[in-house]
């Protein structure tokens, strides 16, 4: 039984190794005492095709002026940025060249809370090719807040994940991807974060089609409600998004939706989380109206709006 434990473990990692990127950026030079240097990042990307297009994060390419990849046999050759989505945290690359193995895919909705999991990248850049991880599925109903998104859906890990694992994928004992590590919480120990792979593959389409994903967009920052968080505020009601920034010109801040408000539901769906408002968004049109029940100060009020594009 051990041996077969043993078995499952290597052949998964051996699987999705081959598939397993470096990614290495540079960026404009920076000043410093003794001139400008150039700045350098490391990441990690998965082979999405035999067309060479790699999957990564957006931070791992956010402002690259050059792109080296490198493969699993050690090869090292150039990419391009195809495109990005700063809300995902997704961006595609390509490369030139034979002989990349695209990776399996599994199906992220098929997760369940305690499935073990293994993280595959390149933490802090070090030499010698991918390295492995190992965890279990912490959570699947958790979602981070990023700089001008509407909320990013993450499965939660404690396999660890460290800088350079970002773009890298999270793989079951069948050597199939079923999430991109995507960040972690410094301050917090044995906690990593991963897109859903059916998520990240969705976006990836759109960029690789149109070099950017046309989603409809509310325009706010906030997070989910409980009663612990209701209580703290002394808010009327014990669910839903309380709203802590309002984008500037956004479909929001047309509606006079402003930081303080709880919203509680869109349409006739109950909102319980940032989440719940991410999802109910994501299956509405661009320019489509839909109606929002907000709390302020205890009083409800309903407010209708048309959902915009989501900028580039």
């Amino acid at each position: 039984m051990i041996a077969d434990i043993q078995g499952a473990y290597t052949s998964a990692v051996e699987k999705a190794s081959a598939s397993t990127v470096s990614v290495g950026t540079r960026a404009g030079p920076f000043g410093g005492p003794y001139g400008p240097y150039p700045q350098r990042g490391q990441g990690s990307g998965v082979v999405l095709d035999s067309n060479g297009h790699v999957l990564t994060n957006h931070h791992v390419v956010a402002g690259a002026e050059r792109v080296l990849v490198t493969t699993a046999d050690g090869k090292v050759v150039p990419g391009g940025v195809v495109g990005t989505d700063e809300e995902s945290d997704v961006a595609v690359i390509r490369v030139e060249g034979d002989g990349l193995a695209p990776a399996a895919f599994g199906d992220s909705d098929r997760l369940k809370v305690g499935q073990p999991v293994l993280a595959i990248g390149n933490p802090l850049g070090l030499p010698g090719g991918p390295t492995v991880t190992s965890g279990v599925v912490s959570s699947l109903r958790r979602n981070v807040q990023l700089r001008g998104g509407n909320g990013l859906r993450v499965i939660q890990t404690d396999a660890a994940v460290n800088p350079g694992n970002s773009g890298g994928p999270l793989v079951d004992l069948e050597g199939r991807v079923v999430a991109i590590n995507t960040i972690t919480i410094p301050y917090a120990e044995g906690i990593g974060f991963a897109i859903p792979i059916n998520d990240a593959l969705a976006v990836a389409k759109e960029l690789i089609e149109h070099g950017g994903v046309l989603r409809p967009w509310l325009g706010i920052v906030g997070y989910d409600v409980d009663r612990r968080v209701a209580n703290y505020y002394g808010l009327a009601a014990s669910h839903g998004i309380f709203v802590v920034e309002v984008t500037e010109k956004s479909p929001a801040d047309g509606a006079a939706i402003r930081p303080g408000d709880l919203i509680v539901s869109l349409g006739d769906r109950r909102v319980e989380s940032v989440s719940d408002l991410v999802d109910a968004i994501h299956e509405k049109r661009i320019g489509e109206t839909v109606d929002l029940e907000v709390d302020r100060s205890g009083s409800r009020r309903h407010v209708t709006l048309a959902l915009s594009q989501r900028p580039f």
